[in-house]
């Protein structure tokens, strides 16, 4: 048996429930963890809102989690029973106080990585460590914008960013969050709502404006995202907050001056186990040595997820949130 919060209709945060639900052993190249600490991530709030695809109800809710390995089934190599790891899995699943895993999605934790740090950086901190190093490789003296700066993913790419030699302009939603990201490494923060951030991206690029655009908000800014890019910029649209981006014509994009626009997806870049362990290991070895810190600005009880979801929703929490089942 588990403890796992499921829901039965799509909804508000009050359609979330605690149950206890059979889970069984693990099969052939499955892992049985015990969650000591779980993400709580803006895409686990879409599913439940019905904004992304849900196979069947009653459904879990959650892909990653970090713990320890209670059970190995057959056919599993280098994992064992007792291994301090992290996963980012479906299917929805993670919000429970343990969960049936894919072993290939696996990866051990370094010593200097502890369980509730390892749960709140591992998507986001291998999304900006992809979005950083490949969609648009940054190199020293690069000007970006990364939107939702004082986010989970945000504060990790400012930081990262610094240490590739960017100066990054990011976009807030309050004063507050403005000082939360300088404080992570954003050199000009923006608020939105007080601010035109085209204009201000374009005064401080002298007209240019940046090679890349990071944006996880989607409608609200995907058009100035469009106006910020240089030629031949890319904008790395990797996030719906706001709503799905409108439809935008490929002729557009040459009158902008040959732009590039594209979707990218944390599966795609680790689909492979080498790319999952060198993206995940990167990320382990950039926290383990300092160069980036994690925020995380709330725990909750694994049975206040509604709560969590709520807060999320409301603008109310920076970094990264995790939830804390029962031990």
């Amino acid at each position: 048996m588990t403890q796992a919060i499921r829901f039965h209709a799509i909804g508000g945060p009050e359609v979330l429930r605690l149950e206890e639900i059979a889970l069984g052993a693990p099969g052939p190249r499955e892992v049985l963890m015990r969650n000591a600490a779980i993400a709580v991530n803006f895409r686990d709030i879409l599913v439940r809102r019905g904004g992304h695809r849900v196979p069947a109800l009653p459904s879990g809710l959650g892909l990653e989690s970090a713990g320890t390995i209670a059970a190995v089934g057959a056919e599993v190599e280098g994992l064992a029973v007792g291994d301090r790891v992290a996963c980012v899995a479906g299917p929805d699943g993670a919000y429970a106080t343990h969960r049936i895993v894919p072993a290939a999605r696996v990866v051990r934790l370094p010593a200097a990585i502890d369980a509730r740090t390892a749960a709140a950086m591992m998507i986001r901190g291998m999304t900006a460590r992809y979005l950083l190093h490949e969609t648009y490789a940054v190199k020293p003296g690069d000007t970006i914008l990364v939107h939702a700066a004082a986010g989970g993913v945000g504060l990790i790419m400012c930081q990262w960013a610094k240490h590739l030699g960017a100066t990054v302009i990011g976009t807030v939603g309050s004063a507050a969050k403005a000082e939360i990201a300088r404080h992570h490494g954003c050199d000009h923060p923006i608020v939105l709502g007080l601010e035109d951030f085209v204009a201000r991206v374009r005064a401080l690029t002298g007209g240019a404006g940046v090679p890349a655009v990071y944006d996880s908000i989607g409608a609200a800014t995907f058009e100035g995202s469009l106006q910020c890019l240089a030629r031949r910029g890319v904008l790395a649209s990797f996030g719906e907050a706001s709503g799905e981006p409108p439809p935008i014509a490929p002729g557009r994009l040459g009158a902008l001056g040959s732009v590039y626009v594209t979707h990218p997806s944390l599966g795609d870049y680790t689909a492979t186990r080498a790319a999952l362990e060198a993206t995940a290991g990167d990320l382990f070895d950039m926290v383990a040595q300092g160069k980036i810190a994690i925020e995380i600005s709330a725990e909750y009880p694994l049975a206040e997820a509604a709560r969590a979801h709520a807060d999320m929703e409301a603008r109310r929490t920076t970094g990264s949130i995790v939830l804390i089942p029962p031990q």
